[in-house]
């Protein structure tokens, strides 16, 4: 297939079956096998995070009863009429292999889902080759490096996963190229980018995309078909249906970057169509390779305010809008069970997406969370995928509200230990290493001077805190008080960094008493440890 990069029938996402073989499959492969489908493989977590929500939107279109599909507009407007569509959709265990090639044939363009089509590539602009050029009028590409994650450009970029330079860039094969482009759509960075001229200003400065260090939330079947069918947000959550409703491969004419953006509707615009970032590949010649790529600004048009399906809304403590969850590299995905449990209305809600799921599944759906830790600009820490054993029947609405509570009160208490132990190691290293320090006052601690041993006993500490929080959710831990295990964790995980036996007569007095504020939290109660200072009796 020379011709061009076909993304219905090339073999670019990979996948696992239920048998257990790996393999890699086109679009309309895993539409057709989808029931036999156990897992995506994608090793890149961002880009399984937007490929889900472009498969989640090409389910919409696909999956139907008697004519009528899940993006039907008129059944958008009756909660209850959508939900009998989807139970009986689930019915039928697969794909309707006749709809699925209805829609990727028929109804896509033709060429718009080829990776180099010459007048519409999949998610790309072909406008960029004219628009990003330098003061000659020479394209100005922005290098291949900068669309694969992990690779540094520029001069003083990162080295994650390989050694590569701007003056000698090694091309990527097309398969992991759509990987990339997909994940820079969703999670690309704000700030400086390739500068884009179409009027007589050329500006080179762009937005976050728009899940950018986030942490998305995904109910998580046994099959691929379930798991994609329940993926499809239910409607008036997340925008509202339009009779105009539309993906980016499927809208006949490009969007003007300088006009104003189309309405967040529901479902294919606010799973689609909100990317912030605008790209261009160049291919190879025998198309199977990316050797070069533009990335730049698509518009600086206000972002409609939408709420995302798959992320926990969190609520600012003095007030405001709520705000998607972060993703942070060091926090486990059981640290969030019981913002998705919950039912919510306080400080966090679950994501859309976990609302109305079929009792008859709930048994057996884990929770799957990709999450990318970054900042808002341009600084990329680490990305993360995990998934929990089956938990959702423990949602505060289904049969089993009181595991919910406790789900809750297992994850405050570790979080209230991991709190005090932080603050335990800190104060044990000023107490050892500031001789003017006296252990019989109180202790003022400088934020800017935390030592070495907050982090070695966090690093001991939350690993084993995990397997207690599942032991206390076990039919014979269920009644166990769930303090003063994560206490003793965190005294063996501050004995670990410290030191259980050191010599040194100032070091030993430091870990008693930094033991000593950790047992207190056994008399204390709910009590939360000042910030910067204790005193002698703490």
């Amino acid at each position: 297939m020379t011709d061009g990069f076909d993304l219905r029938d090339e073999r670019w996402i990979p996948v696992r079956l239920a048998d257990g073989v790996s393999l890699k499959v086109g679009l309309r492969e895993l539409f057709h096998r989808a029931d036999e489908i156990a897992d995506l493989e994608l090793p890149v977590p961002p880009a399984a995070s937007g490929l889900l929500r472009i498969l989640a939107a090409m389910t919409s279109r696909i999956a139907g009863c008697d004519g009528v599909r899940l993006d039907d507009e008129d059944l958008g407007e009756d909660i209850n009429g959508w939900l009998r569509l989807r139970n009986r959709v689930l019915a039928e265990g697969r794909f309707d292999p006749k709809l699925v090639n209805g829609y990727l044939d028929q109804e896509v363009p033709k060429g718009h889902l080829d990776l180099f089509d010459g007048d519409r590539p999949f998610l790309q602009d072909p406008r960029l080759r004219s628009q990003c050029v330098d003061g000659q009028g020479r394209p100005n590409p922005s290098g291949v490096n900068k669309l694969v994650f992990g690779r540094p450009t520029g001069v003083n970029g990162a080295v994650w996963f390989g050694h590569f330079t701007d003056g000698d860039p090694v091309p990527v094969p097309a398969a992991e190229a759509v990987w990339h482009l997909i994940a820079q759509l969703y999670y690309g960075p704000s700030g400086q980018c390739t500068p884009r001229k179409i009027t007589e200003v050329k500006p080179g400065n762009g937005d976050a995309g728009p899940v950018r260090k986030s942490v998305s939330y995904h109910p998580w079947a046994d099959d691929l078909f379930t798991t994609l069918v329940l993926a499809v947000p239910q409607p008036g959550v997340c925008g509202d249906p339009a009779e105009d409703d539309a993906c980016p491969w499927e809208e006949d004419a490009l969007a003007d970057p300088l006009g104003p953006l189309a309405p967040a509707s529901w479902p294919g615009r606010v799973l689609t169509g909100r990317a912030r970032h605008a790209a261009l590949l160049e291919p190879s010649q025998d198309r199977r390779l990316v050797t070069q790529a533009y990335l730049t600004w698509s518009t600086h048009a206000p972002p409609h305010a939408v709420r995302d399906p798959y992320v926990i809304l969190d609520m600012p403590k003095a007030g405001g809008a709520p705000f998607a969850r972060p993703a942070d590299g060091s926090r486990a995905l059981w640290r969030d069970l019981d913002a998705l449990l919950l039912k919510g209305g306080g400080q966090s809600r679950r994501p859309a997406a976990f609302e109305n799921l079929p009792r008859t599944l709930r048994t057996g759906l884990r929770v799957r969370a990709y999450g990318f830790d970054q900042d808002g600009q341009q600084r990329d820490s680490s990305w993360f995928e995990a998934t929990t054993p089956p938990v959702l029947q423990w949602r505060e609405d289904g049969p089993e509200p009181d595991m919910a509570l406790r789900v809750g009160q297992c994850r405050e208490s570790a979080e209230l230990v991991g709190e005090r132990l932080r603050f335990a190691a800190r104060l044990a290293w000023r107490l050892a290493t500031e001789p003017e320090a006296d252990a019989a006052a109180r202790v003022k601690l400088d934020p800017k001077k935390p030592g070495p041993w907050a982090h070695a006993a966090a690093a001991h500490f939350w690993p084993s805190a995990e397997a207690i929080f599942w032991s206390l959710l076990s039919p014979g831990g269920r009644q166990d008080t769930p303090l003063p295990p994560f206490i003793d964790a965190a005294l063996a995980a501050l004995d670990g960094a410290i030191g259980a036996r050191s010599a040194d007569l100032r070091v030993a007095r430091a870990r008693i008493r930094a033991r000593a504020v950790l047992r207190a939290l056994l008399q204390a109660g709910p009590a939360r440890p000042s910030a910067t200072t204790v005193g002698s009796d703490s």
